[in-house]
């Protein structure tokens, strides 16, 4: 199929195109484009890897759209002792507490638990084994690349309590002058709570992120809690129980 325009341009893979228009998710183009639920410029595309000029016209069909709209996301308060994704060293993974004996009395959502709910239902986002607070795991591919796709700016906020001199100085590195693995940090907004705990808000999420900052400076962090996600705050969700995103939130 040519480009709509004409112009010499590279293709790139359909599935990737796909993430990056916010379509859905890598893994869901793959299983829409093997169902053979994709169109482009009208014309049904079955094969994985098949490559397409940027601008060419991607439309799913009903049956994809209808697999979207029925997808569920779910926000955890995940306690200490739980892996976010696959299980490690013992670790159980985060998804192994949903239930329906764990969900949230106070929830809101009409759903009925159902356990279909549980199947390709991911974490979106990391939250470390000693780490507590607010997980969201999703079935919505459109949800995770909004939330940890590269070009993510969603804010996630965090508790972290800590030992050690909070001095100025350690402040300033924290909010704007660390890098990891090689790389600087983006911009986030640290602010001293009290002696010993600080609030971090962050735009990006590595490995033990928080942990390793304040390792550069000092600290040692001995306790942590993430609090919100964009819009979508923890609130009085008990640790270890769950509830369904409800149809009016957003995280951004």
């Amino acid at each position: 199929m040519p480009p709509a325009t004409g112009l010499l341009v590279d293709k790139i893979r359909l599935s990737k195109l796909m993430a990056s228009r916010g379509i859905c998710s890598r893994r869901e183009a793959d299983a829409f484009i093997e169902r053979g639920w994709v169109r482009v410029d009208g014309e049904v595309v079955d094969t994985l890897g098949t490559k397409v000029h940027p601008d060419q016209v991607v439309t799913l069909s009903e049956e994809a759209r209808a697999s979207q709209t029925g997808s569920v996301t779910i926000l955890l308060n995940k306690p200490v002792g739980y892996v976010s994704s696959q299980p490690e060293k013992g670790y159980p993974p985060a998804v192994s507490m949903i239930g329906e004996t764990t969900r949230y009395k106070g929830d809101r959502s009409p759903r009925k638990f159902d356990r279909s709910h549980l199947k390709g239902l991911a974490p979106a986002g990391r939250l470390d084994i000693d780490s507590t607070g607010l997980l969201v795991l999703t079935q919505d591919g459109r949800i995770a690349r909004q939330l940890i796709g590269e070009d993510s700016e969603v804010e996630k906020e965090y508790l972290v309590r800590v030992q050690g001199d909070v001095t100025e100085e350690g402040l300033r590195l924290l909010r704007h002058g660390l890098s990891l693995d090689g790389k600087p940090l983006k911009p986030a907004d640290v602010t001293r709570l009290n002696s010993d705990q600080i609030k971090f808000v962050l735009r990006e999420g590595k490995k033990r992120q928080i942990r390793r900052m304040c390792e550069q400076v000092g600290l040692k962090v001995v306790g942590l809690k993430r609090v919100r996600i964009g819009n979508i705050r923890l609130g009085n969700l008990p640790i270890g129980q769950w509830r369904y995103l409800g149809e009016d939130e957003r995280f951004d």
